[in-house]
């Protein structure tokens, strides 16, 4: 179970998350389509992420959340992001929640730092989780698109009738 003062903890500095998170993607040169959404969409999916920690590591909404994703990855595929940069994001995001833990975590007993240790673990799970279904997704809208274009691409030629 993760650790619940730490998970309070990265809900309390989530502003902080995302400001970090939400700057190194525009100035990452890895994440430059990426960078290009507007950035109320990018707040809305940091926000999505924070929501969804809670549910997923009770165990709960864990197909509703791949579902989304999967909806996610099609998204990102639609608006021409690369998959790469997609996983970057999530990755970026992730690090930036490691990075609160380490900075602000308050590990002093090994009970304390076991429980971080555990959050840290738990979390990897998400985003892995998280990031799997992203590219279900974005590989589903790469094959359907390939479909559409093979099979426009073998369309018999119909030529008008002359009368």
């Amino acid at each position: 179970m993760l650790s619940g003062k730490l998970i309070h903890l990265i809900e309390s500095h989530w502003d902080t998350i995302t400001a970090g998170a939400l700057q190194h993607i525009h100035k990452d040169p890895a994440t430059t389509h990426l960078a290009l959404l507007p950035e109320a969409e990018l707040r809305e999916w940091t926000q999505g992420v924070r929501g969804n920690l809670g549910p997923w590591a009770a165990g709960t909404g864990r197909e509703e959340l791949g579902r989304r994703y999967e909806a996610l990855g099609k998204l990102r595929f639609e608006e021409a992001v690369p998959l790469a940069e997609c996983v970057r994001g999530l990755s970026i995001l992730k690090a930036k929640m490691y990075d609160l833990i380490q900075e602000q975590g308050t590990a002093r007993t090994v009970t304390e730092i076991y429980a971080e240790e555990e959050t840290e673990i738990r979390l990897g799970r998400f985003f892995d989780f998280l990031i799997c279904h992203l590219v279900d997704g974005y590989e589903a809208a790469l094959r359907h698109a390939a479909h559409l274009e093979a099979a426009g691409a073998h369309r018999p030629v119909v030529l008008p009738a002359h009368g």
